[in-house]
């Protein structure tokens, strides 16, 4: 595969057919080939549990779920495999950290920091495991471009906050959060910090170690991997010093009736039958990625986001949302229309964007709108799907006009 932009890697994606623009990325990207192939070979050649049995293709597949593992701390820095675990998803794995550390470090009068841009799933969590405790929420507000204010951000972190919890690259904005200076900011004041990576990790390079965050979270989905499988990484000491979330088969160290001892990490988070097969899946993904490399898909996208932003622009009817350099993701309204609107119009011209709040309903009440339309690129994406978007949208402006 060429790693210069634009890509062409459409062949490679079996769901998208010849004509339809699939601008949805940012919800979920479509599957490429290898994917399909490794999870159908997985499932109907070498499939058998993992962990447990005795025989010899229980063992090859536990090797490959384990490879798994490996491929994802390579992928994303991690100093080992065992700073890993597998998760149903980045909501999954900020669920764990809330229970798991914020329910059992934070107490009453302690303080949570979050942004106005954040998914929902970066805020429920943290509300519920506040109010078990007795902790407060704080929200850093965005600069005019829609970017988290850092330097706000700072001058309202205080001592008593003991967790940071932000988006490194907004999914309705598509802005980039400066991690490096938001875990000094954190550390600073002595908290921990966690990055939601769903929007990162698909579009540049990601290096936790690095970064200096605490804990980080993504889902494989939306990297071109099966759904039902994320990953959950996490500094060795905190993980070890965190007691399981679920009890069952495979976090266990020994169980008596009496007391039941568990398992370092990362096993000690995997209760229960894993995906194994999700995991299989996922390290397909990875290896696809890579092999057309993060720095140009980067480039591609950004391409492709400054060729919609300079299409859509040039529409008086049409307001931009989000700064120009925004990773992957334009977000927008057209003025007298609802974005459910122009979502189905659009996809009569077989466009397919998402519109609504995005799971983000605090962020649409910042903007003062009650929806945006939004276009995500993958890397199947091309110039001429963002020529059918901007045509779609002018159809909206006349149909509306």
């Amino acid at each position: 595969m060429s790693s210069a932009a634009p890509l062409d890697t459409l062949a490679d994606f079996p769901a998208i057919p010849a004509g339809w623009a699939y601008l949805d990325t940012a919800a979920t990207a479509q599957k490429p080939q290898v994917v399909v192939e490794a999870i159908t070979r997985a499932y109907g050649e070498t499939y058998a549990t993992v962990h447990r049995g005795v025989y010899q293709r229980s063992a090859d597949m536990t090797v490959a779920y384990e490879a798994a593992r490996r491929r994802v701390a390579t992928f994303i820095g991690a100093g080992s495999p065992d700073e890993c675990v597998f998760v149903r998803g980045a909501t999954e794995g900020i669920n764990l950290v809330a229970q798991c550390w914020a329910a059992q470090q934070l107490k009453a009068g302690d303080r949570i920091m979050l942004s106005m841009l954040e998914h929902h799933s970066n805020i429920v969590p943290w509300q519920m495991a506040a109010e078990r405790v007795g902790a407060a929420i704080d929200v850093a507000p965005l600069t005019s471009d829609g970017r988290i204010d850092l330097d706000a951000m700072a001058a309202m972190l205080t001592e008593r906050h003991k967790l940071v919890a932000l988006a490194h690259v907004s999914n309705v904005l598509g802005s980039v959060l400066d991690v490096e200076r938001a875990v000094s900011l954190a550390h600073g004041v002595g908290a921990k910090i966690l990055i939601d990576g769903c929007q990162s990790v698909p579009r540049m390079p990601v290096d936790v170690t690095a970064l200096g965050c605490d804990f980080y979270v993504f889902s494989a989905h939306k990297l071109y991997g099966p759904t039902g499988i994320g990953v959950l990484w996490g500094r060795p000491e905190l993980l070890e010093a965190m007691p399981p979330w679920q009890g069952g088969g495979s976090m266990i160290d020994r169980v008596t009736f009496a007391k039941t001892t568990y398992a370092a990490p990362p096993g000690r988070f995997e209760a229960g039958t894993p995906h194994i097969v999700g995991a299989l899946g996922l390290h397909a993904a990875i290896d696809y990625v890579d092999a057309i490399g993060l720095p140009a898909i980067h480039a591609h996208e950004t391409a492709l986001v400054a060729q919609a932003r300079d299409g859509l622009g040039s529409l008086n009817s049409v307001r931009l949302l989000g700064p120009a350099d925004s990773a992957g993701i334009v977000s927008f309204t057209v003025e007298g229309v609802h974005p459910h609107d122009i979502g189905t119009i659009l996809d009569e011209s077989r466009v397919a964007i998402r519109a609504g709040h995005h799971c983000a309903q605090p962020l649409m009440e910042a903007l003062g709108v009650e929806a945006t339309a939004r276009a995500s690129f993958g890397v199947y994406n091309g110039p001429a799907d963002v020529d059918a978007l901007v045509k779609g949208v002018e159809r909206v402006t006349r149909i509306f006009g």
